[in-house]
């Protein structure tokens, strides 16, 4: 394990991205190895326990001789879910009973978010962090959009949504693997930068915090 140190705010990192690319794709070699980079860190690794970018993200940290987690849900009705993988072993896994609980339990055991490429599931999840993180910034969860791919798709959001700038602080867009840790970095600095004397959210107690 590497000896860095580690700003206590951010420890857990979970990836987030498409469930059914394969071991030759780009989003499964790009999670692969920022699970390795992050876990010789010291970072654990959280996923969702499925294949795809999740088993990448395992893989490489098992590589790194890192720690991995996973929070699962075992579907007998969505049958458009990949559910848990037997590919993807990790340390400790969590286990749930819906989806909607597996998502909101997958960003309860993390302190930043990690999004590579993916479709629904991917946007709903990072809809999902990127509210949160406006509801209770200054006690949010930063996250990272992973790709050169995301740049468009968040300039849209931008022309066409209505979209504050407190909103863009929470989250960096990099295009290479080694982009990561410098950014997350960043975001852990802003964190820490925070004026919190007047903060609303430390008296009322941050969701998932």
């Amino acid at each position: 394990m590497s000896s860095h140190f580690i700003h206590p705010l951010v420890k857990n990192i979970a990836f987030f991205g498409d469930a059914a690319v394969s071991e030759h794709t780009d989003p499964y070699r790009m999670a692969y190895h920022a699970a390795e980079l992050l876990a010789k860190e010291g970072y654990v690794i959280v996923n969702g326990g499925g294949p795809g970018v999740m088993a990448a993200a395992t893989k490489g940290a098992e590589v790194a001789g890192g720690e991995t987690l996973s929070v699962t849900f075992y579907p007998k009705h969505a049958t458009g879910f990949e559910g848990r993988y037997v590919g993807n072993v990790t340390d400790t896994e969590i286990k749930t009973s819906n989806y909607v609980e597996r998502m909101f339990k997958l960003m309860e055991h993390a302190d930043l978010y990690l999004m590579f490429r993916g479709g629904t599931g991917t946007i709903s999840e990072f809809g999902t962090a990127w509210v949160l993180a406006k509801l209770y910034y200054g006690h949010h969860k930063p996250f990272i959009l992973v790709g050169s791919f995301w740049r468009p798709v968040i300039k849209a959001i931008e022309e066409n949504l209505l979209i504050d700038n407190k909103e863009k602080a929470v989250f960096e867009i990099v295009d290479t693997v080694e982009d990561i840790l410098p950014a997350m970095k960043r975001l852990e600095k802003d964190l820490v930068g925070i004026d919190h004397s007047h903060c609303k959210v430390c008296s009322e107690g941050a969701f998932m915090s």
